[in-house]
C-alpha cells in the first residue's frame, strides 16, 4: 500500500474512546495533522475496568479477522497481548467445543485463531499503543451532543464539558464510534437526512458471567465452550469458560427468557449443570470464584444502514457498534470494529481526505458489518423467544443446511475449516455454499461422532488429578 502524504492542518475528531474509537485514532494519524478523541469518562491508566463499557465483564473472543486488523493497524499489538498474559488459542485445536450437532474434533491442523484475555486488557494494550503519538489526544468527561455543518458537508462537533459548558470543535472529518450510545440517527434528520434504515433483532438472551481461578494452569489450556440448540424444547442455555491472563477462567453463561441467569452467586454453578452437557459446572466445581456474578440484557442485534442513505455528508463516518451492535455472544464485535478502522485507513491513504471519502469508507464499513451481522441474525432468528424478525423459508433452509455442515464439520477437516473461515471473520457467510463446500457437506462426516468431551491425555490427566482432590 502506497501512504498518502499527510495533509498539515488537517483535523479528525473522534467520538469515543473505545476499542472502536481508539483503532479509528491508530487509522488516521498518519495522514492528518491531529486526532482529538472525545470521552464521556476518564480512561483509565492501566488494564482496569473503563466506564461505560458494561459488556466488559462477559468474555470477549478477538477473532483472527479482528487480531490481524490490530495488528495492521498497530504492529506488535498482539504480541503485546500475549506477552501480557493473553491466550493464543488455535481454532479448532485447542478449542473444546459442544455444537447442537455434536462435539467438534481438534484437528492437529490448524487455520485461525482466538486472542483470549479480558476486555479490559484488550483495551489497555490498543489504547496504550495509540496514545504514544504526540498527534492523538483524549478529551475526557466531555460529550459529543451534535454535530456541525449541513446535509452536504459536516464540519465538526459540538461538545459539553462536565459542568455543562458547550464548545465547538471544526474537524475536517468526523468518526462517531459512540456505539449503543450513537445519536447519529437523530443528527442526520436534524439535517434533513432522512429514510435511515434500521433493523433490531431481539433473541431476549440474558448473559451472568464470574471470574474464577482456574484449578490449573491457562497457558495452553482449551476454550471450552456447550452451545446452545434451538430445535430443543424449552428456554435456550449455553455457556463459555475463556482462559485469560493471571490464570483466571472467564466464565459466562448465557439463558433466554424462561430460563435465564441471574445474579444470585449460589445459583450460578447450578444454572451452568442445566446446560446440554455439564462439562462446565463440572469444571467450575474445583475452580475458585474471583467476583460476583455480573447480569447483562443488553444482547439486542441493532443495524443501522448508512450506506444505503441517498444522500452522505462529507466529513462524516460511523463505525464499531454505533453501525451494528451485535449479539456478544458469538464474538464479532471487536473484530468488525477493526476491520472497518482498516477500511477507513486504506480508502484515506490512497485518496486523502477528498469529496467522497466519507461515503465511499461508509459503504466498505458495512462489508465486514454484512458478516458479523449475517452470522448473529443467522442464529438468533431461530431462537423461538426472538422478536423483530421471524425466520422465513429461505432462512430456514439455510439454516438446515449450516446445521448439516456443521454435523459433516464433527467429522471433517475440511467442513470444519470452512465453517471457521467464516467464524474468523476471513471469509464471507456465502463461501459457505461454494461448490467445493457444498460436496464436503454432501459426503457427511467422514469419521464416527464423539460421546465424550475431547480432551487430551495430558488434559485429561489433569482432570483426573482434579476429580481425586477435595472440592472447594
Amino acid at each position: 500500500m502506497t501512504e498518502a502524504p499527510r495533509s498539515n492542518g488537517v483535523r479528525v475528531v473522534v467520538i469515543g474512546g473505545s476499542i472502536a474509537g481508539m483503532l479509528t485514532a491508530a487509522a488516521v494519524k498518519d495522514h492528518v495533522e491531529s486526532v482529538e478523541i472525545i470521552e464521556a469518562h476518564e480512561l483509565p491508566e492501566g488494564p482496569e475496568a473503563r466506564i461505560g463499557v458494561p459488556q466488559a465483564v462477559h468474555f470477549h473472543l478477538l477473532q483472527t479477522g479482528g487480531a490481524e486488523a490490530i495488528d495492521a493497524l498497530l504492529p506488535g499489538a498482539v504480541d503485546l497481548l500475549l506477552a501480557a498474559g493473553a491466550n493464543h488459542i488455535p481454532m479448532t485445536t485447542n478449542t473444546v467445543l459442544y455444537s447442537p450437532e455434536g462435539w467438534y474434533r481438534r484437528w492437529r491442523r490448524t487455520t485461525h485463531y482466538l486472542i483470549a484475555a479480558s476486555r479490559d486488557l484488550i483495551d489497555f494494550v490498543v489504547r496504550e499503543q495509540v496514545l504514544k503519538d504526540p498527534r492523538v489526544k483524549v478529551r475526557t468527561h466531555t460529550k459529543a451532543v451534535g454535530i456541525l455543518g449541513d446535509r452536504h458537508r459536516v464540519t465538526g462537533v459540538r461538545v459539553q464539558s462536565a459542568d455543562g459548558t458547550e464548545a465547538e470543535l471544526r474537524a475536517d472529518l468526523v468518526v462517531d464510534t459512540a456505539g449503543r450510545a450513537s445519536r447519529t440517527p437523530q443528527w442526520l434528520a436534524g439535517l434533513g437526512i432522512t429514510g435511515l434504515a434500521e433493523d433490531h433483532i431481539d433473541s431476549g438472551l440474558v448473559y451472568a458471567s464470574r471470574m474464577y481461578r482456574a484449578p490449573i494452569p491457562t497457558r495452553g489450556w482449551p476454550m471450552i465452550g456447550v452451545n446452545a440448540d434451538p430445535r430443543l424444547p424449552g428456554p435456550a442455555r449455553s455457556g463459555g469458560i475463556l482462559p485469560i491472563e493471571d490464570n483466571r477462567w472467564h466464565v459466562s453463561l448465557m439463558g433466554a427468557p424462561g430460563g435465564q441467569p441471574t445474579r444470585d452467586p449460589d445459583a450460578f454453578e447450578p444454572f451452568a449443570r442445566t446446560l446440554r452437557h455439564p462439562l462446565l459446572a463440572d469444571l467450575l466445581a474445583h475452580a475458585e470464584p474471583l467476583t460476583d456474578v455480573t447480569v447483562s440484557h443488553s444482547t439486542a442485534n441493532r443495524r443501522y444502514y448508512y450506506e444505503r442513505l441517498g444522500t452522505w455528508p462529507d466529513g462524516l463516518v460511523v463505525l464499531g457498534d454505533a453501525v451494528a451492535a451485535v449479539n456478544p455472544v458469538y464474538g464479532h464485535g471487536m473484530a468488525a470494529a477493526a476491520q472497518g478502522a482498516l477500511a477507513l485507513r486504506e480508502l484515506l491513504a490512497t485518496g486523502g481526505l477528498t469529496p467522497g471519502l466519507a461515503r465511499r469508507v461508509q459503504r466498505a464499513v458495512a462489508r465486514p458489518v454484512d458478516n458479523a451481522w449475517a452470522l448473529a441474525t443467522g442464529q438468533d432468528i431461530h431462537f423461538a423467544t426472538t422478536q423483530g424478525k421471524n425466520p422465513h423459508l429461505a432462512d430456514r433452509l439455510l439454516h438446515r443446511y449450516v446445521s448439516h455442515l456443521s454435523r459433516t464439520a464433527t467429522g471433517s477437516f475440511h467442513a470444519a475449516t470452512a465453517l471457521t473461515d467464516v467464524l474468523a471473520l476471513q471469509a464471507p457467510p456465502t463461501s459457505l455454499v461454494h461448490p467445493r463446500v457444498l460436496v464436503t457437506a454432501m459426503a457427511g462426516p467422514l469419521r464416527p461422532m464423539l460421546q465424550h468431551p475431547p480432551f487430551t491425555p495430558a488434559e485429561r490427566k489433569l482432570l483426573q488429578e482434579l476429580a481425586a482432590a477435595p472440592r472447594k
